[in-house]
């Protein structure tokens, strides 16, 4: 079975998209980047690294020094599909963090984000 294509694009290539999702609500650059170094612990000097080399997005969670644990926590759905439902690991983390980022867009505090999904 073929991958998907977005295993293959540079995560530098739709990082720009998620601080625009995010900046038309209102929120922040550095909201975006603390969800993402909370979810793949990413420092944010290695985040700016790994944008830098235009890793693939296969490979950034690949290379991801901590995935929270937390993480299987996060529930909802995005484009159309549950997140604790998708079977493929990357495809998974791939939705986890659009999870995110939906909810930070659509106005919820940062911390509410983040403790929401530790406190199961």
């Amino acid at each position: 079975m073929a991958k998907h294509k977005i295993y293959t694009m540079s995560f530098a290539s739709v990082y720009p998209h998620y601080v625009t999702k995010a900046e038309r609500k209102g929120r922040t650059k550095t909201e975006v980047d603390e969800i993402i170094c909370w979810l793949t612990g990413y420092s944010q000097e290695e985040l700016v690294e790994q944008l830098k080399k235009e890793t693939n997005f296969e490979n950034f969670f690949a290379e991801a020094p901590h995935l929270n644990p937390s993480r299987n926590l996060i529930k909802g759905v995005v484009c159309g599909v549950r997140v604790e439902d998708i079977e493929e690991p990357t495809m998974q983390e791939i939705r986890y963090l659009d999870k995110l980022i939906d909810e930070l867009a659509k106005g919820k505090a940062l911390e509410k984000i983040l403790r929401k999904v530790q406190k199961h």
